[in-house]
């Protein structure tokens, strides 16, 4: 645990950089709300713990080393992207606001949106070759039996790390409530959101390792 601030500073660069897990946030708190968003950056959180226990047992490793499956989760996790993205930009452009009034919506259910959160976050495969090339650095080395809870404690460190950073996110973007409630900015950031997520499962269907 001696670089345990330069695990940090990659941890923040990485969490803070944005990607699939900041875009379903956004879209998600659209939708619905602040809780709509909570509990989407839990479901991602979750995702994430996954992986980190899987690194930790050495799962990860095996995803990654075996071609097939690791390019079966990627086109699974791009196809899921895609199909929320598709399905924000199609909500968005069915809107009929009339004398700048949005009419009664549907809210999102917070159990939907950590759903969403948990499956987008396990069909990103870059999840899986992220966590193994991170931990192992910082677990001592030569040690395999100590080096499981300290590879598992930087795991959930980073869990933490990034759902205090969704949340941000989620808890921003509500407190623009009155603004992003105009039906003209919602249904342009429901759109954009929605191609954004479009454009990075595409990006990840046809990425190279």
């Amino acid at each position: 645990m001696d670089h345990l601030a330069e695990f940090l500073a990659v941890s923040v660069v990485v969490i803070v950089t944005p990607g699939p897990d900041t875009a379903l946030t956004i879209r998600n708190t659209l939708l619905g709300d602040r809780r709509a968003g909570v509990f989407t950056a839990l479901g991602v959180v979750t995702g994430q713990a996954t992986w980190a226990l899987a690194t930790s047992a050495g799962i990860a490793a095996l995803l990654v080393a075996s071609e097939p499956a690791f390019t079966a989760v990627k086109l699974l996790g791009a196809a899921y992207l895609i199909f929320l993205g598709c399905q924000a930009v199609v909500a968005a452009l069915r809107r009929r606001p009339r004398r700048g009034i949005e009419g009664p919506r549907r809210r999102l259910p917070p159990p939907v949106a950590f759903r969403q959160g948990v499956i987008s976050n396990l069909g990103n495969p870059k999840m899986a070759a992220f966590f193994p090339a991170l931990l192992p650095q910082f677990a001592p080395a030569g040690e395999s039996e100590a080096a499981f809870p300290v590879l598992l404690a930087l795991g959930l460190l980073f869990c933490t790390l990034t759902l205090v950073w969704l949340t941000a996110y989620a808890v921003a973007v509500a407190r623009a409530g009155d603004f992003l409630r105009r039906p003209s900015v919602r249904r342009a950031m429901e759109a954009l959101t929605g191609a954004v997520l479009v454009a990075l499962g595409l990006r990840l269907a046809t990425e190279r390792r």
